[in-house]
């Protein structure tokens, strides 16, 4: 993809990439380095992220790993704080990490609640958290954009207690929005629906019947879809846009359909 960096008035800004090491990370990541930003890729695999790490540096950006599990809770903070002295500053992070758990209501434990909330909600409010504290003390913008879902805008059969957690991102994205205005600080979100990302194990045919069974558009997406979402949300092309969120699901929600036995479907 031919980009020209001034559009998203980002050349030279310090962006953070929660979950930076694959997927939908490493597409956001690359989209905003070669939008002019230098990144900070935060994973639990030094090599995953290490890989990425160059391929960004290749298109002319600096980037910087930072290891740690953002599901500790007391890691995110110290994430958070090194990759803002890495990178020299904080402009805009993004926050990728998130998992669905497959069972039914009446199936699920409460320990498997705890940790769907844990990975697809906590983390990322306690993330939020850090990175507005921050720019509020130095008195900076930024721009925060995290992954929802579809799941987190209708019912979601085997799949309710992930669904239940998007929704409060949703949420939380919206009040953090209106509460941290002020302050010059965006908070936006991209649901994705149907993206091919490295969990994915459907084969090529299954997902081709998948997608054309199913999706207005005939196709799933990829993490690249994700990824330039997340830099238009991340860029000044946005700067009137906050409390939203960008649904990339190849038009499975204005269809309002409800896939059923086929898992992976976001990713």
């Amino acid at each position: 993809m031919t980009q020209d960096a001034s559009l998203f008035g980002l050349t030279g800004k310090k962006a953070l990439i929660i979950g930076g090491g694959q997927g939908m990370g490493e597409a956001s990541a690359l989209f905003l380095a070669r939008a002019g930003c230098d990144v900070a890729l935060v994973d639990l695999v030094e090599d995953r992220a290490a890989k990425v790490a160059r391929a960004v540096a290749a298109v002319g950006r600096s980037a910087h790993v930072v290891i740690g599990d953002v599901l500790d809770d007391a890691q995110v903070p110290r994430i958070v704080d090194e990759a803002e002295s890495k990178l020299g500053g904080l402009d805009a992070m993004v926050s990728i990490v998130g998992a669905a758990a497959w069972g039914s209501v009446l199936d699920t434990t409460p320990d498997v609640f705890d940790q769907q909330i844990r990975l697809n909600l906590r983390y990322f409010f306690l993330a939020c958290q850090a990175f507005a504290r921050s720019r509020i003390r130095r008195g900076q913008p930024g721009a925060i954009v995290g992954i929802a879902s579809v799941d987190g805008q209708r019912a979601a059969p085997m799949r309710g207690v992930y669904g239940a957690a998007k929704a409060g991102l949703i949420s939380l994205v919206q009040t953090m929005a209106v509460e941290w205005a002020p302050h010059n600080i965006r908070v936006n979100a991209v649901a994705p629906g149907h993206i091919v990302t490295p969990r994915l194990f459907d084969t090529p045919q299954r997902a081709d019947l998948y997608a054309n069974s199913l999706l207005p558009m005939r196709q799933r997406g990829t993490p690249d879809d994700i990824g330039k979402a997340a830099l238009f949300l991340a860029s000044d092309l946005a700067r009137y846009i906050t409390g939203t969120t960008l649904d990339v699901d190849g038009g499975l929600l204005a269809a309002n359909l409800f896939p059923r036995g086929l898992p992976g479907h976001n990713g």
